[in-house]
């Protein structure tokens, strides 16, 4: 089980090629296999999960239904940008340019880590994104930490 923490910002090169810090690489199962899929995110980011964590996302995907409307487009769109790529030599991953346009990533791209996967943000409109949640931090910590424990 991964648990990805801490935030990074790094340079995107010509070729879409992303360095995953060594700080996030630590938590990278045996299982994993130094592979990631890589697909479009929410809020105009890129999502990277290592190769196990996508296999618990995959049964989940499963189990909807491809006679709901709702379940089929969300299937469709996780699914059609969904790519797999290795840590080469450098610790880098290939992001594809189309997920690199959905995300606004160009030469900067901030990395996040959310405890099962990465994400990956243009700074700019990461800092937008928190701007513009009309809860403060602590409100919806206090909201969210107050819930049961989920068995």
């Amino acid at each position: 089980m991964s648990s990805f923490k801490g935030s990074f910002e790094y340079s995107v090169d010509s070729k879409g090629r992303v360095n995953i810090p060594l700080r996030l690489r630590k938590y990278l199962s045996a299982e994993a296999n130094a592979t990631f899929t890589i697909t479009r995110g929410f809020e105009r980011s890129v999502f990277v999960y290592p190769q196990d964590e996508w296999a618990t996302v995959e049964r989940s995907i499963r189990e909807l239904s491809p006679s709901e409307a709702r379940e089929r487009f969300f299937m469709r769109v996780l699914l059609q940008h969904a790519t797999e790529s290795q840590l080469d030599g450098q610790s880098r991953i290939t992001i594809p340019k189309g997920l690199l346009e959905h995300a606004g990533i160009e030469t900067e791209v901030m990395i996040l880590g959310v405890l099962n996967h990465i994400e990956l943000w243009n700074p700019a409109l990461y800092k937008e994104y928190l701007k513009s949640q009309q809860e403060s931090y602590e409100d919806v910590a206090q909201a969210i930490l107050k819930k049961p424990t989920r068995q």
